[in-house]
């Protein structure tokens, strides 16, 4: 495979990736995401794998419902920031196509990127975000699992 190089006609830098997609180094905004939520997961997911076994875990670009900005009351399958959505957990239940489909936890990422600034506040977030969810799908206390969680 033969590489492309670019001039630097105008001092501008390098033009393209610094990172070659081929090697495991190089990862998209959302993958590093997705890694992310898999990390914040993981300790919840231990401590609590035969409850949490038929739970599926998601992450979406955007929510797909809207709140109203007066609402108050949330029901407890909905994580979220004034009325943007940050997660929510989906019953089980059958999709258009008539198969059934598991319970899933579903994370949505641009609402929990927006209010992180760092990577630090980010897993902060995903971690809260997903003690809420994991203890309103096992009916516990959020503080069972996280033991510094406010509301």
């Amino acid at each position: 495979m033969h590489t492309r190089t670019f001039r630097n006609r105008r001092g501008r830098g390098i033009r393209g990736p610094i990172v070659p997609e081929a090697i495991p180094r190089y990862r998209t905004r959302s993958q590093q995401f997705d890694m992310a939520v898999l990390d914040a997961y993981s300790p919840i997911h231990n401590s609590y794998r035969d409850q949490l076994a038929a739970l599926d875990l998601a992450v979406d670009t955007v929510p797909r419902m809207q709140l109203s900005a007066d609402s108050t009351v949330l029901p407890d399958d909905i994580v979220a920031e004034g009325p943007v959505p940050l997660g929510r957990i989906l019953p089980a239940g059958v999709d258009a196509q008539g198969r059934p489909t598991r319970a899933r936890m579903v994370i949505f990422r641009q609402p929990i990127e927006e209010r992180a600034k760092t990577t630090d506040e980010r897993q902060e977030l995903l971690s809260w975000v997903l003690a809420a969810l994991a203890s309103s799908y096992l009916n516990i206390d959020p503080r069972d699992i996280l033991p510094d969680f406010e509301p």
